[in-house]
Protein backbone atom coordinates (compact mmCIF):
# COMPACT_ATOMS: atom_id res chain seq x y z
CA UNK A 1 0.00 0.00 0.00
CA UNK A 2 1.39 3.03 -1.10
CA UNK A 3 2.02 5.68 1.71
CA UNK A 4 -0.59 8.51 1.82
CA UNK A 5 0.82 12.34 1.75
CA UNK A 6 -1.19 15.65 1.98
CA UNK A 7 -2.04 17.02 -1.30
CA UNK A 8 -0.83 20.44 -2.28
CA UNK A 9 -3.97 22.39 -2.22
CA UNK A 10 -3.86 21.66 1.91
CA UNK A 11 -1.40 24.39 3.23
CA UNK A 12 -3.96 24.97 6.12
CA UNK A 13 -3.08 21.28 7.28
CA UNK A 14 0.80 21.85 6.94
CA UNK A 15 0.54 25.12 8.53
CA UNK A 16 -0.97 24.08 11.58
CA UNK A 17 1.21 21.33 12.11
CA UNK A 18 4.21 22.92 12.31
CA UNK A 19 4.46 22.96 16.32
CA UNK A 20 4.43 19.12 16.04
CA UNK A 21 7.41 19.19 13.87
CA UNK A 22 9.51 21.24 16.36
CA UNK A 23 8.50 19.20 19.02
CA UNK A 24 10.04 16.19 17.34
CA UNK A 25 12.88 18.15 16.56
CA UNK A 26 13.70 19.02 19.93
CA UNK A 27 12.77 15.13 21.46
CA UNK A 28 15.68 14.23 18.97
CA UNK A 29 17.92 16.74 19.88
CA UNK A 30 17.72 16.11 23.61
CA UNK A 31 17.40 12.06 23.16
CA UNK A 32 19.81 11.48 20.27
CA UNK A 33 21.78 14.06 19.92
CA UNK A 34 22.93 15.64 23.47
CA UNK A 35 23.72 12.56 24.95
CA UNK A 36 26.69 11.26 22.20
CA UNK A 37 27.50 15.15 22.17
CA UNK A 38 28.25 14.70 26.10
CA UNK A 39 30.00 11.20 25.51
CA UNK A 40 32.11 12.93 22.92
CA UNK A 41 32.86 15.91 24.89
CA UNK A 42 33.70 13.82 28.29
CA UNK A 43 36.00 11.87 26.22
CA UNK A 44 37.77 14.66 24.85
CA UNK A 45 37.88 16.28 28.37
CA UNK A 46 39.43 13.68 29.73
CA UNK A 47 42.79 14.40 27.67
CA UNK A 48 45.75 16.76 27.29
CA UNK A 49 46.16 16.62 23.50
CA UNK A 50 42.65 15.97 22.30
CA UNK A 51 41.98 13.44 19.70
CA UNK A 52 45.35 12.47 19.78
CA UNK A 53 45.54 11.30 23.63
CA UNK A 54 41.60 10.05 22.75
CA UNK A 55 43.46 7.66 19.97
CA UNK A 56 46.40 6.91 22.16
CA UNK A 57 44.12 5.55 24.62
CA UNK A 58 42.43 3.35 22.27
CA UNK A 59 46.02 2.20 21.19
CA UNK A 60 47.15 0.37 24.69
CA UNK A 61 47.60 -3.50 24.98
CA UNK A 62 44.13 -4.28 26.40
CA UNK A 63 41.46 -2.28 24.18
CA UNK A 64 43.44 -3.59 21.04
CA UNK A 65 42.69 -6.99 22.75
CA UNK A 66 39.47 -5.96 23.27
CA UNK A 67 39.09 -4.44 19.78
CA UNK A 68 40.54 -7.43 18.03
CA UNK A 69 37.88 -9.91 20.24
CA UNK A 70 34.96 -8.23 19.57
CA UNK A 71 35.46 -7.86 15.75
CA UNK A 72 36.81 -11.04 15.22
CA UNK A 73 33.71 -12.25 17.54
CA UNK A 74 31.86 -10.65 15.77
CA UNK A 75 32.60 -11.31 12.15
CA UNK A 76 32.77 -15.03 12.84
CA UNK A 77 29.42 -14.93 14.44
CA UNK A 78 27.73 -12.76 11.46
CA UNK A 79 28.96 -15.24 9.28
CA UNK A 80 26.80 -18.21 11.43
CA UNK A 81 24.23 -15.63 11.31
CA UNK A 82 23.80 -15.45 7.88
CA UNK A 83 24.22 -19.12 6.83
CA UNK A 84 21.01 -20.22 9.62
CA UNK A 85 18.87 -16.93 9.09
CA UNK A 86 19.49 -17.02 5.17
CA UNK A 87 18.38 -20.31 4.88
CA UNK A 88 15.13 -20.04 7.08
CA UNK A 89 14.16 -16.36 5.38
CA UNK A 90 14.43 -18.29 2.15
CA UNK A 91 12.42 -21.66 3.33
CA UNK A 92 9.69 -19.16 5.17
CA UNK A 93 9.41 -17.14 1.68
CA UNK A 94 9.31 -19.87 -0.96
CA UNK A 95 7.73 -22.93 -0.17
CA UNK A 96 4.44 -23.46 0.54
CA UNK A 97 4.77 -26.16 3.68
CA UNK A 98 2.88 -26.48 6.77
CA UNK A 99 3.95 -25.33 10.72
CA UNK A 100 5.98 -22.23 8.72
CA UNK A 101 4.41 -19.47 11.14
CA UNK A 102 5.19 -22.08 14.53
CA UNK A 103 8.36 -22.25 13.33
CA UNK A 104 9.23 -18.41 12.53
CA UNK A 105 7.87 -17.70 16.01
CA UNK A 106 9.57 -19.65 17.62
CA UNK A 107 12.92 -18.78 15.92
CA UNK A 108 12.51 -15.38 16.63
CA UNK A 109 11.36 -15.86 20.32
CA UNK A 110 14.84 -17.06 20.43
CA UNK A 111 16.16 -13.78 19.59
CA UNK A 112 13.69 -11.87 21.81
CA UNK A 113 15.28 -13.95 24.97
CA UNK A 114 17.57 -11.81 26.64
CA UNK A 115 21.06 -12.38 25.61
CA UNK A 116 22.46 -12.80 29.29
CA UNK A 117 19.78 -15.44 29.84
CA UNK A 118 20.52 -16.64 26.56
CA UNK A 119 24.34 -17.56 27.64
CA UNK A 120 22.83 -18.95 30.85
CA UNK A 121 20.64 -21.31 29.07
CA UNK A 122 23.89 -22.95 26.48
CA UNK A 123 26.09 -22.93 29.67
CA UNK A 124 24.19 -25.60 32.05
CA UNK A 125 23.17 -27.14 28.65
CA UNK A 126 27.14 -28.45 28.51
CA UNK A 127 29.61 -29.37 30.79
CA UNK A 128 30.44 -31.47 33.06
CA UNK A 129 27.28 -30.47 35.26
CA UNK A 130 24.78 -30.25 32.62
CA UNK A 131 21.45 -31.64 33.74
CA UNK A 132 20.42 -32.53 30.38
CA UNK A 133 23.67 -34.33 29.69
CA UNK A 134 23.62 -36.40 32.89
CA UNK A 135 20.16 -37.55 32.36
CA UNK A 136 21.27 -38.64 29.06
CA UNK A 137 24.50 -40.35 30.47
CA UNK A 138 26.80 -38.30 28.30
CA UNK A 139 28.30 -35.45 30.89
CA UNK A 140 31.83 -35.29 30.45
CA UNK A 141 34.08 -36.20 33.17
CA UNK A 142 33.63 -34.18 36.85
CA UNK A 143 36.18 -31.05 36.30
CA UNK A 144 36.28 -30.94 32.51
CA UNK A 145 35.70 -27.42 30.93
CA UNK A 146 32.83 -26.36 29.87
CA UNK A 147 33.21 -25.94 26.25
CA UNK A 148 30.76 -22.96 25.99
CA UNK A 149 33.63 -20.55 28.38
CA UNK A 150 36.02 -19.73 25.55
CA UNK A 151 36.03 -17.69 22.36
CA UNK A 152 34.09 -20.52 20.27
CA UNK A 153 31.31 -20.60 22.62
CA UNK A 154 30.95 -16.85 22.23
CA UNK A 155 31.09 -17.10 18.32
CA UNK A 156 28.74 -19.88 18.33
CA UNK A 157 26.05 -18.41 21.34
CA UNK A 158 26.22 -15.45 19.50
CA UNK A 159 25.53 -16.33 15.79
CA UNK A 160 22.84 -18.69 16.81
CA UNK A 161 21.05 -15.37 18.96
CA UNK A 162 21.35 -13.35 16.51
CA UNK A 163 20.57 -15.70 13.13
CA UNK A 164 16.63 -14.13 13.38
CA UNK A 165 17.84 -10.84 12.86
CA UNK A 166 18.85 -11.83 9.41
CA UNK A 167 15.94 -14.14 8.57
CA UNK A 168 13.86 -10.77 9.58
CA UNK A 169 16.00 -8.49 7.51
CA UNK A 170 15.48 -10.66 4.53
CA UNK A 171 11.88 -11.62 5.07
CA UNK A 172 10.88 -7.65 5.06
CA UNK A 173 12.62 -6.98 1.78
CA UNK A 174 10.80 -9.97 0.03
CA UNK A 175 7.63 -8.06 1.38
CA UNK A 176 9.07 -5.65 -1.50
CA UNK A 177 9.20 -8.01 -3.97
CA UNK A 178 6.10 -8.06 -6.70
CA UNK A 179 4.41 -11.58 -6.29
CA UNK A 180 4.13 -10.82 -10.15
CA UNK A 181 7.67 -11.08 -11.05
CA UNK A 182 7.27 -15.02 -9.74
CA UNK A 183 4.33 -15.94 -11.51
CA UNK A 184 5.43 -14.23 -14.81
CA UNK A 185 8.39 -16.37 -14.58
CA UNK A 186 6.74 -19.26 -13.79
CA UNK A 187 4.56 -19.14 -16.60
CA UNK A 188 8.03 -19.45 -18.46
CA UNK A 189 8.15 -22.71 -16.77
CA UNK A 190 11.29 -21.55 -14.48
CA UNK A 191 11.96 -23.46 -11.81
CA UNK A 192 11.97 -22.66 -8.16
CA UNK A 193 15.76 -22.74 -7.90
CA UNK A 194 15.90 -20.75 -11.16
CA UNK A 195 13.85 -18.11 -9.43
CA UNK A 196 15.96 -17.83 -6.25
CA UNK A 197 19.12 -17.84 -8.43
CA UNK A 198 17.55 -15.24 -10.90
CA UNK A 199 15.14 -12.79 -9.82
CA UNK A 200 15.15 -13.07 -5.59
CA UNK A 201 18.81 -13.17 -4.90
CA UNK A 202 19.47 -9.63 -7.30
CA UNK A 203 16.34 -8.07 -5.82
CA UNK A 204 17.94 -8.71 -2.47
CA UNK A 205 21.23 -8.08 -2.52
CA UNK A 206 20.97 -4.78 -0.68
CA UNK A 207 19.12 -6.73 2.21
CA UNK A 208 21.88 -9.58 2.35
CA UNK A 209 24.14 -6.76 2.89
CA UNK A 210 22.35 -5.10 5.37
CA UNK A 211 21.44 -7.96 7.17
CA UNK A 212 25.06 -9.26 7.81
CA UNK A 213 25.45 -5.76 9.21
CA UNK A 214 22.86 -5.48 11.61
CA UNK A 215 24.36 -8.95 12.56
CA UNK A 216 27.62 -7.79 13.15
CA UNK A 217 26.46 -4.47 14.66
CA UNK A 218 24.48 -6.41 17.18
CA UNK A 219 27.26 -8.94 18.15
CA UNK A 220 29.25 -6.04 18.53
CA UNK A 221 27.31 -4.49 20.77
CA UNK A 222 26.53 -7.72 22.69
CA UNK A 223 27.07 -7.53 26.43
CA UNK A 224 25.49 -10.42 28.07
CA UNK A 225 26.68 -13.08 26.14
CA UNK A 226 30.61 -12.55 26.31
CA UNK A 227 29.98 -11.25 30.02
CA UNK A 228 28.58 -15.06 30.84
CA UNK A 229 30.64 -16.68 28.47
CA UNK A 230 34.16 -15.15 28.01
CA UNK A 231 34.36 -12.79 31.54
CA UNK A 232 34.94 -16.29 33.48
CA UNK A 233 37.83 -17.08 31.27
CA UNK A 234 39.40 -13.54 30.95
CA UNK A 235 38.02 -13.46 27.60
CA UNK A 236 37.20 -9.65 27.23
CA UNK A 237 35.35 -7.71 24.12
CA UNK A 238 34.75 -3.96 24.47
CA UNK A 239 31.38 -3.97 25.83
CA UNK A 240 32.64 -6.24 28.63
CA UNK A 241 35.88 -4.10 29.29
CA UNK A 242 33.63 -0.79 29.53
CA UNK A 243 31.93 -2.42 32.25
CA UNK A 244 35.02 -3.56 33.59
CA UNK A 245 36.93 -0.31 34.23
CA UNK A 246 33.74 1.38 34.85
CA UNK A 247 33.45 -1.10 38.08
CA UNK A 248 36.90 0.17 38.92
CA UNK A 249 36.17 3.54 40.05
CA UNK A 250 39.32 5.23 39.14
CA UNK A 251 39.66 8.49 39.26
CA UNK A 252 39.57 8.91 35.61
CA UNK A 253 37.10 6.15 35.02
CA UNK A 254 34.30 8.40 33.63
CA UNK A 255 36.91 10.01 30.82
CA UNK A 256 38.28 6.59 30.25
CA UNK A 257 34.86 4.62 29.81
CA UNK A 258 33.65 7.76 27.56
CA UNK A 259 36.49 7.55 25.14
CA UNK A 260 36.07 3.35 25.18
CA UNK A 261 32.50 4.02 24.40
CA UNK A 262 33.07 6.85 21.85
CA UNK A 263 35.00 4.26 19.92
CA UNK A 264 32.52 1.59 19.82
CA UNK A 265 29.49 4.16 18.84
CA UNK A 266 32.06 4.91 15.81
CA UNK A 267 32.15 1.05 15.03
CA UNK A 268 28.20 0.95 15.11
CA UNK A 269 27.94 4.39 13.21
CA UNK A 270 30.18 3.39 10.43
CA UNK A 271 28.55 -0.36 9.89
CA UNK A 272 25.00 1.57 10.61
CA UNK A 273 25.32 4.04 7.98
CA UNK A 274 26.32 1.51 5.54
CA UNK A 275 23.13 -0.82 5.63
CA UNK A 276 21.17 2.30 5.32
CA UNK A 277 23.26 3.51 2.39
CA UNK A 278 23.45 -0.39 0.83
CA UNK A 279 19.77 -0.83 1.43
CA UNK A 280 19.05 1.95 -0.53
CA UNK A 281 21.42 1.72 -3.74
CA UNK A 282 21.19 -1.60 -3.96
CA UNK A 283 17.63 -2.97 -2.39
CA UNK A 284 14.59 -3.16 -4.73
CA UNK A 285 12.47 0.36 -5.54
CA UNK A 286 9.39 -1.34 -6.15
CA UNK A 287 6.22 -0.94 -4.99
CA UNK A 288 4.28 -4.49 -5.32
CA UNK A 289 0.33 -4.81 -5.47
CA UNK A 290 1.03 -8.18 -4.19
CA UNK A 291 3.31 -9.12 -1.62
CA UNK A 292 5.72 -12.16 -2.45
CA UNK A 293 4.24 -14.93 -1.05
CA UNK A 294 6.01 -18.83 -1.23
CA UNK A 295 5.25 -20.09 -4.43
CA UNK A 296 7.38 -23.32 -4.40
CA UNK A 297 5.41 -26.70 -3.21
CA UNK A 298 8.47 -29.36 -2.26
CA UNK A 299 8.30 -33.21 -2.81
CA UNK A 300 8.20 -35.55 -0.17
CA UNK A 301 11.95 -35.54 0.34
CA UNK A 302 12.42 -31.86 -0.32
CA UNK A 303 9.76 -31.51 2.32
CA UNK A 304 11.14 -34.04 5.04
CA UNK A 305 14.68 -32.38 4.64
CA UNK A 306 13.46 -29.02 4.85
CA UNK A 307 11.70 -30.43 8.42
CA UNK A 308 14.47 -32.10 9.51
CA UNK A 309 16.60 -28.79 9.34
CA UNK A 310 14.19 -26.91 10.97
CA UNK A 311 13.52 -28.97 13.97
CA UNK A 312 17.29 -29.55 14.37
CA UNK A 313 17.97 -25.64 14.29
CA UNK A 314 14.77 -25.13 16.91
CA UNK A 315 16.62 -27.81 18.91
CA UNK A 316 20.09 -26.59 18.73
CA UNK A 317 18.53 -22.22 19.33
CA UNK A 318 16.02 -22.82 21.40
CA UNK A 319 14.53 -26.20 22.88
CA UNK A 320 17.77 -27.48 24.21
CA UNK A 321 18.70 -24.58 25.73
CA UNK A 322 15.41 -23.87 27.57
CA UNK A 323 15.30 -27.63 28.65
CA UNK A 324 18.43 -27.49 30.13
CA UNK A 325 17.60 -23.94 31.80
CA UNK A 326 14.18 -25.51 33.41
CA UNK A 327 16.26 -28.82 34.29
CA UNK A 328 19.31 -26.35 36.34
CA UNK A 329 15.96 -24.62 37.62
CA UNK A 330 14.27 -27.97 39.04
CA UNK A 331 17.54 -29.40 41.19
CA UNK A 332 18.62 -28.91 44.41
CA UNK A 333 21.40 -27.62 43.59
CA UNK A 334 23.45 -27.59 40.39
CA UNK A 335 25.51 -30.37 39.43
CA UNK A 336 22.59 -32.84 41.23
CA UNK A 337 21.18 -35.11 38.21
CA UNK A 338 17.75 -34.47 37.86
CA UNK A 339 15.83 -37.40 38.62
CA UNK A 340 11.85 -37.69 39.96
CA UNK A 341 13.68 -37.97 43.13
CA UNK A 342 15.52 -34.88 43.15
CA UNK A 343 12.92 -32.93 41.16
CA UNK A 344 12.01 -29.62 43.33
CA UNK A 345 10.25 -26.13 43.34
CA UNK A 346 12.57 -24.59 45.41
CA UNK A 347 14.19 -22.38 43.57
CA UNK A 348 11.02 -20.94 42.04
CA UNK A 349 9.47 -20.57 45.50
CA UNK A 350 13.26 -19.01 46.28
CA UNK A 351 13.25 -16.39 43.79
CA UNK A 352 8.99 -15.77 43.50
CA UNK A 353 8.86 -15.37 47.25
CA UNK A 354 11.59 -15.49 49.75
CA UNK A 355 14.52 -13.30 48.13
CA UNK A 356 13.47 -9.62 48.79
CA UNK A 357 16.28 -8.69 45.79
CA UNK A 358 14.33 -10.95 43.52
CA UNK A 359 10.93 -9.33 44.15
CA UNK A 360 12.42 -5.84 44.06
CA UNK A 361 13.78 -7.03 40.66
CA UNK A 362 10.17 -8.20 39.14
CA UNK A 363 8.71 -5.10 40.74
CA UNK A 364 11.23 -2.69 39.23
CA UNK A 365 11.95 -4.35 35.47
CA UNK A 366 7.48 -4.65 35.60
CA UNK A 367 7.19 -0.95 36.43
CA UNK A 368 9.93 0.48 34.48
CA UNK A 369 9.55 -1.73 31.05
CA UNK A 370 5.50 -0.69 31.97
CA UNK A 371 6.57 2.86 32.06
CA UNK A 372 8.62 2.86 28.90
CA UNK A 373 6.11 0.94 27.26
CA UNK A 374 3.16 3.25 28.04
CA UNK A 375 4.87 6.63 27.50
CA UNK A 376 7.11 5.38 24.12
CA UNK A 377 3.28 4.37 22.48
CA UNK A 378 1.72 7.65 23.61
CA UNK A 379 4.70 9.60 22.13
CA UNK A 380 4.68 7.59 19.45
CA UNK A 381 1.27 9.68 18.55
CA UNK A 382 2.58 13.05 17.78
CA UNK A 383 6.30 12.05 16.40
CA UNK A 384 4.64 9.44 13.87
CA UNK A 385 1.73 12.18 12.83
CA UNK A 386 4.17 15.13 12.64
CA UNK A 387 6.65 12.71 10.77
CA UNK A 388 4.83 11.36 8.30
CA UNK A 389 2.62 14.45 7.69
CA UNK A 390 4.95 17.29 7.88
CA UNK A 391 8.51 16.03 7.85
CA UNK A 392 9.58 16.22 3.81
CA UNK A 393 13.25 16.32 3.38
CA UNK A 394 14.11 15.85 6.70
CA UNK A 395 12.31 12.58 7.30
CA UNK A 396 15.25 10.36 6.60
CA UNK A 397 17.05 12.55 9.23
CA UNK A 398 14.34 12.26 11.89
CA UNK A 399 14.37 8.49 11.13
CA UNK A 400 17.82 8.44 11.23
CA UNK A 401 18.00 9.75 14.52
CA UNK A 402 15.48 7.73 16.15
CA UNK A 403 16.85 4.46 14.69
CA UNK A 404 20.52 5.88 16.35
CA UNK A 405 20.26 5.05 20.08
CA UNK A 406 18.38 1.02 19.21
CA UNK A 407 21.42 0.90 16.77
CA UNK A 408 24.21 1.63 18.96
CA UNK A 409 25.86 -0.60 21.69
CA UNK A 410 23.37 -0.51 25.23
CA UNK A 411 26.38 0.32 27.00
CA UNK A 412 27.38 3.17 25.01
CA UNK A 413 23.97 4.51 25.79
CA UNK A 414 24.32 3.93 29.51
CA UNK A 415 27.34 5.81 29.55
CA UNK A 416 25.50 8.59 27.93
CA UNK A 417 22.95 8.49 30.58
CA UNK A 418 25.49 8.65 33.28
CA UNK A 419 27.26 11.58 32.15
CA UNK A 420 23.75 13.91 31.10
CA UNK A 421 21.95 12.86 34.75
CA UNK A 422 25.22 12.75 37.11
CA UNK A 423 24.51 16.52 37.74
CA UNK A 424 21.29 17.58 38.99
CA UNK A 425 18.87 18.57 35.84
CA UNK A 426 18.86 22.26 35.31
CA UNK A 427 16.14 24.22 37.42
CA UNK A 428 14.55 21.63 38.26
CA UNK A 429 17.62 21.27 40.98
CA UNK A 430 17.61 17.11 41.35
CA UNK A 431 19.55 14.88 39.68
CA UNK A 432 18.53 11.14 38.34
CA UNK A 433 21.69 9.11 39.08
CA UNK A 434 21.15 6.00 41.55
CA UNK A 435 17.76 6.41 40.92
CA UNK A 436 15.39 3.90 38.97
CA UNK A 437 14.50 7.06 36.80
CA UNK A 438 17.86 6.87 35.38
CA UNK A 439 17.02 3.59 33.41
CA UNK A 440 13.15 4.60 32.65
CA UNK A 441 15.70 7.51 30.68
CA UNK A 442 17.71 5.51 29.14
CA UNK A 443 14.44 3.25 27.97
CA UNK A 444 12.76 5.78 26.66
CA UNK A 445 15.83 7.09 23.84
CA UNK A 446 16.63 3.16 23.42
CA UNK A 447 13.34 1.59 22.37
CA UNK A 448 11.90 4.80 20.94
CA UNK A 449 11.90 3.35 17.17
CA UNK A 450 9.83 -0.19 18.40
CA UNK A 451 6.78 2.09 19.06
CA UNK A 452 7.37 4.79 16.33
CA UNK A 453 7.87 2.25 13.59
CA UNK A 454 4.06 1.11 14.21
CA UNK A 455 2.54 4.02 14.07
CA UNK A 456 4.34 5.14 10.92
CA UNK A 457 3.16 2.16 9.13
CA UNK A 458 -0.48 2.94 10.47
CA UNK A 459 0.02 6.57 9.63
CA UNK A 460 -0.09 5.51 5.79
CA UNK A 461 -3.40 4.04 6.26
CA UNK A 462 -5.59 7.13 6.72
CA UNK A 463 -6.71 9.10 3.93
CA UNK A 464 -5.72 12.93 4.29
CA UNK A 465 -9.23 13.57 3.42
CA UNK A 466 -10.19 12.99 6.53
CA UNK A 467 -8.25 15.19 8.31
CA UNK A 468 -9.49 17.64 5.71
CA UNK A 469 -13.33 17.22 6.68
CA UNK A 470 -12.09 17.02 10.24
CA UNK A 471 -10.34 20.83 9.75
CA UNK A 472 -13.35 22.07 7.78
CA UNK A 473 -15.41 21.19 10.50
CA UNK A 474 -13.35 23.93 12.79
CA UNK A 475 -11.58 20.65 14.74
CA UNK A 476 -8.03 21.91 15.30
CA UNK A 477 -5.05 20.02 14.97
CA UNK A 478 -4.97 18.24 18.77
CA UNK A 479 -8.76 17.53 18.23
CA UNK A 480 -8.18 15.86 14.75
CA UNK A 481 -5.20 13.62 16.49
CA UNK A 482 -6.77 12.42 19.53
CA UNK A 483 -10.60 12.09 17.12
CA UNK A 484 -9.61 11.03 14.12
CA UNK A 485 -5.91 9.58 14.09
CA UNK A 486 -6.09 7.99 17.76
CA UNK A 487 -8.23 5.19 16.88
CA UNK A 488 -6.69 4.30 13.87
CA UNK A 489 -3.29 3.77 15.22
CA UNK A 490 -4.56 2.58 18.60
CA UNK A 491 -3.92 -1.29 17.46
CA UNK A 492 -0.29 -0.37 16.55
CA UNK A 493 0.29 1.64 19.47
CA UNK A 494 -0.49 -0.99 21.64
CA UNK A 495 1.71 -3.80 19.37
CA UNK A 496 4.59 -1.27 19.43
CA UNK A 497 4.17 -0.83 23.66
CA UNK A 498 4.08 -4.13 23.68
CA UNK A 499 7.36 -4.25 21.85
CA UNK A 500 8.97 -2.13 23.89
CA UNK A 501 8.28 -4.45 27.10
CA UNK A 502 9.63 -7.14 25.70
CA UNK A 503 12.72 -5.67 24.70
CA UNK A 504 12.73 -4.07 27.89
CA UNK A 505 11.85 -6.53 30.66
CA UNK A 506 14.71 -8.15 31.17
CA UNK A 507 17.28 -6.24 29.00
CA UNK A 508 21.08 -6.22 30.96
CA UNK A 509 23.26 -4.24 28.89
CA UNK A 510 21.91 -0.58 29.76
CA UNK A 511 20.86 -1.39 33.47
CA UNK A 512 23.92 -3.38 34.06
CA UNK A 513 25.78 0.20 34.29
CA UNK A 514 22.93 2.17 35.57
CA UNK A 515 21.13 0.07 39.09
CA UNK A 516 21.54 1.31 42.37
CA UNK A 517 20.53 0.09 45.52
CA UNK A 518 16.37 -0.45 45.13
CA UNK A 519 16.49 -0.59 41.37
CA UNK A 520 17.81 -3.76 40.52
CA UNK A 521 16.03 -5.40 36.99
CA UNK A 522 15.42 -9.09 36.34
CA UNK A 523 18.48 -8.78 33.66
CA UNK A 524 20.57 -7.89 36.81
CA UNK A 525 19.88 -10.10 39.30
CA UNK A 526 20.36 -12.95 36.90
CA UNK A 527 23.54 -11.74 36.18
CA UNK A 528 24.37 -11.41 39.86
CA UNK A 529 22.64 -14.71 40.92
CA UNK A 530 24.97 -16.66 38.19
CA UNK A 531 28.28 -15.18 39.31
CA UNK A 532 27.89 -15.71 43.05
CA UNK A 533 27.30 -19.10 41.77
CA UNK A 534 23.61 -19.50 42.35
CA UNK A 535 23.25 -21.23 39.30
CA UNK A 536 19.81 -22.80 40.31
CA UNK A 537 18.04 -19.81 41.19
CA UNK A 538 19.05 -17.78 38.24
CA UNK A 539 18.00 -20.58 36.01
CA UNK A 540 14.73 -20.24 37.31
CA UNK A 541 14.90 -16.71 37.34
CA UNK A 542 15.95 -16.89 33.60
CA UNK A 543 12.58 -19.34 32.73
CA UNK A 544 10.04 -17.43 34.13
CA UNK A 545 11.82 -14.16 32.13
CA UNK A 546 11.36 -16.62 28.87
CA UNK A 547 7.55 -17.33 29.84
CA UNK A 548 7.10 -13.74 30.07
CA UNK A 549 8.35 -12.77 26.65
CA UNK A 550 6.66 -15.68 25.50
CA UNK A 551 3.39 -14.52 26.89
CA UNK A 552 3.33 -11.39 24.87
CA UNK A 553 4.89 -12.52 21.80
CA UNK A 554 1.46 -14.30 21.51
CA UNK A 555 -0.57 -11.20 22.92
CA UNK A 556 1.22 -8.86 20.17
CA UNK A 557 0.46 -12.29 17.63
CA UNK A 558 -2.86 -12.01 18.41
CA UNK A 559 -3.00 -8.84 17.12
CA UNK A 560 -1.53 -9.33 13.66
CA UNK A 561 -4.68 -8.72 12.15
CA UNK A 562 -5.56 -5.60 12.97
CA UNK A 563 -2.15 -4.02 12.15
CA UNK A 564 -0.80 -3.12 8.59
CA UNK A 565 1.39 -6.13 6.77
CA UNK A 566 4.91 -6.19 8.59
CA UNK A 567 4.48 -4.27 11.50
CA UNK A 568 4.84 -7.98 13.54
CA UNK A 569 8.21 -8.89 11.88
CA UNK A 570 7.73 -12.79 12.67
CA UNK A 571 4.05 -12.97 11.11
CA UNK A 572 4.02 -15.49 7.99
CA UNK A 573 1.01 -17.70 6.72
CA UNK A 574 0.86 -20.69 6.61
CA UNK A 575 -1.11 -22.46 3.77
CA UNK A 576 -0.19 -24.89 1.87
CA UNK A 577 -3.03 -24.19 -0.99
CA UNK A 578 -2.92 -22.00 -4.19
CA UNK A 579 -2.32 -18.35 -2.39
CA UNK A 580 -5.65 -15.83 -2.86
CA UNK A 581 -5.97 -12.18 -1.26
CA UNK A 582 -4.46 -13.15 2.01
CA UNK A 583 -2.97 -11.08 4.50
CA UNK A 584 0.14 -12.44 6.41
CA UNK A 585 -1.32 -13.52 9.78
CA UNK A 586 0.23 -15.02 12.61
CA UNK A 587 -2.50 -18.03 14.68
CA UNK A 588 -0.25 -18.51 17.75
Amino acid sequence: MKIATLPNDAPFLEREGRGLLLFVALWLALASVLPLAMLVRTALAGTEAGLADLIAEWRRPSVLRAIGNSLASSFAAMAVSLLLGGIAALALATARIRGRHVFAFLFTLSMLIAPHVAALAFKTLLGPASPVLQAMGMAPPPGSPNPLLSFTGIVVVLGLHHAPVVMLTLLAGMRTIPHELVEAAQVDGAHPLRILRDILTPLLAGHWLAAGMLAFVAAFGNFGIPALLGLPVNILTLPTLIYRQLSSFGPNVLPDVAGLSVLAMLVGGVIIVLAVLLIGRRGTALEPERQLKAFWSPGLAARAVIYAAGMALLLVALILPVLSLLAASLVPSYGVPLTPETATGRAYAEVLFRQSATREAFRTSLGLSGMAGILLALLAIPLGFAIHRFAGRSRALFLLLIELPYALPGIVIAIAAILLFLRPLPVLGFSLYATPWIILAAYLVRFLPLAVKPALASMGTIAPAMEEAGALCGARVVRRLLTLVLPTLLPALCAGGLMVFLMSFSELTVSALLWSAGSRTMGVVVYGLEEAGLTTEASAMGVVTIGIVGLVMLLIGRMTPLLPSGSVPWSVSDDERPHGNRSPVLRS
